[in-house]
């Protein structure tokens, strides 16, 4: 283990200082000449060998957690949404393509410190009795940080710490922090959507936990209708959460509506979800028990994201609407006369 981590803190160190003697020279030669937009093919062959052997040997050093993550992934449809979070951190780093590619980045020997005891937590977290397994994938994010501050500086760290921040709604709760979080989501979407169906003429409920009894025209449905752990709101939370930091991220807004917009994005995911658990005893009630089960059950799920969506679009428009910016209010009262001549 520490031999691990002395060998990839001492090829990082050597490495930067060769990457700042070769970047202080393409500097001096290429000093005075105007900076315009670039592409990523301009980064420079010696920087894509170091992101490729620098990204082998994090893949290396922590394979098991990745392979980890993957099989949650593959496994747990409420964390599904984890192979598109990666895409979308290479995308905020491309909406600041410009800014990273003319920023004269410098190494900072702080990240070197940072990257060490990333990796002494990850291994601690991994051998230890004591280790806790999430601490374990957020030391992951920890140390691609620390690589970030320590060979490009606080400087890239303004453009990528969102990024990498972004990162951790990829990686899957613990299980028994999950459980304690989506039993009362469910117990919530249970009794709103009893009260619901007891405003419908000939519909008696009595909500038990999780578990609703339906009397329908004086006869009891059954099996019972029950608020299962995929119908707790939970994996619309989680997926609509992380797409809502993206969205107020990528649109320019002021820091208030960002922090609004960023809210919100939890009483809609709830809201939604009532929706699709009242919309499931209808169907249950009214149609057939088969339409809420299986591929029915599921296209009722994703249809939710759209109401999602156009929610936050339309609190996102209200917001834009609700104020006029300063400029665009001094250019209305502005009015022009022509003169006769």
């Amino acid at each position: 283990m520490f031999r691990t981590v002395l060998v990839l803190s001492l090829w990082l160190l050597v490495f930067s200082v060769v990457d700042n003697i070769i970047t202080s020279t393409v500097e001096r030669q290429g000093a005075g000449a105007p900076v315009g937009k670039q592409q990523w093919r301009q980064l420079g062959l010696h920087n894509y060998i170091k992101i490729l052997i620098i990204g082998g040997l994090l893949c290396y050093l922590f394979r098991g957690e990745f392979r980890m993550l993957v099989q949650d992934w593959l496994s747990d449809s409420s964390w599904s949404h984890g192979f598109l979070i990666p895409l979308f951190s290479l995308y905020f780093v491309n909406q600041h393509k410009q800014e990273i590619l003319n920023l004269r980045a410098r190494p900072n020997y702080l990240g070197l410190i940072f990257l060490v005891f990333g990796i002494l937590v990850y291994f601690f977290n991994l051998v230890s009795p004591a280790g806790y397994a999430y601490f374990r994938s957020l030391s992951v994010l920890a140390t691609l940080g620390a690589i970030v501050l320590f060979l490009g500086g606080w400087r890239l760290v303004k453009y990528t710490w969102l990024p990498i921040a972004f990162l951790i709604f990829a990686v899957p709760f613990p299980r028994r922090y999950y459980v304690s979080l989506t039993m009362p989501m469910q117990k919530l979407s249970a009794t709103v959507a009893g009260a619901l169906l007891d405003m419908v003429g000939g519909i008696e409920t009595t909500v038990n936990g999780i578990v609703i009894d339906v009397i329908y025209k004086g006869q009891r449905l059954e099996p019972s209708l029950n608020v299962a752990e995929a119908c707790s709101g939970m994996r619309l939370l989680m997926a609509f959460l992380a797409l809502g930091v993206a969205m107020a991220y990528l649109h320019y807004r002021p820091l208030w509506q960002r922090l609004v917009l960023l809210a919100s994005t939890i009483p809609i995911a709830i809201f939604c979800n009532f929706v699709r658990v009242t919309v499931t005893g209808f169907i249950y009630v009214l149609i057939h028990p088969r339409y809420t089960q299986g591929i029915y059950h599921d296209m009722l799920g994703i249809a939710m994201l759209p109401l999602a969506f156009a929610l936050y679009g339309f609190l996102a428009w209200f917001m834009s609407s609700l104020f006029i910016e300063e400029s665009e209010a001094v250019a209305e009262d502005i009015v022009v006369r022509k003169r006769d001549v």
